[in-house]
């Protein structure tokens, strides 16, 4: 009996996997690609993005004050909407993850510039906006694993030794 359900789980966990493997990184572009396009998007809407502020300021202490805050958030929208486009429609990825590198250097400096702002006792008690700018190590992460398929790589499933 024991052997029967233990085949079955094998199976199963190797159909699940292999879907995976199949799948993971169309979804993992596709979800990355949903995130920047709808984050930048909302950026064109002065007051609709929970991030406008910081990321005004921000660019600000980066540009030395040579871009007005509006302006400066316009721009990181086209940015984040491009990279966005790039990952949902899956072309130019090399250019697209450089642009995603790029903007997330510049998306983590708040919690170095504005340090009252993002941690409520740093660096361990992250605020709201210091909790958003940390998840991107996610974000990052994700970029890395596609970045190691722009050559054609692919994730695959292993043998089960049976």
């Amino acid at each position: 009996m024991r052997t029967k359900i233990e085949s079955y789980y094998q199976a199963l966990d190797q159909r699940v996997t292999g879907w995976m493997a199949r799948n993971g990184l169309l979804l993992l572009r596709l979800s990355l690609g949903v995130i920047f396009f709808w984050f930048g998007f909302l950026k064109f809407f002065p007051g609709t993005s929970s991030a406008e502020s910081i990321a005004a300021q921000t660019i600000e202490v980066l540009t030395f004050g040579l871009l007005s805050p509006r302006l400066s958030v316009v721009l990181l929208a086209i940015w984040e909407c491009v990279i966005g486009l790039g990952l949902l429609i899956g072309v130019g990825m090399r250019v697209t993850l450089f642009l995603l590198f790029t903007q997330m250097m510049g998306t983590i400096t708040p919690l170095f510039f504005f340090p009252a702002e993002t941690f409520l006792l740093a660096p361990w008690v992250p605020t709201l906006e210091g909790q958003y700018i940390i998840k991107n190590l996610v974000l990052i992460s994700a970029g890395i694993v596609l970045g190691a398929t722009v050559r054609g790589g692919k994730l695959t499933v292993e043998p089960t030794g049976e």
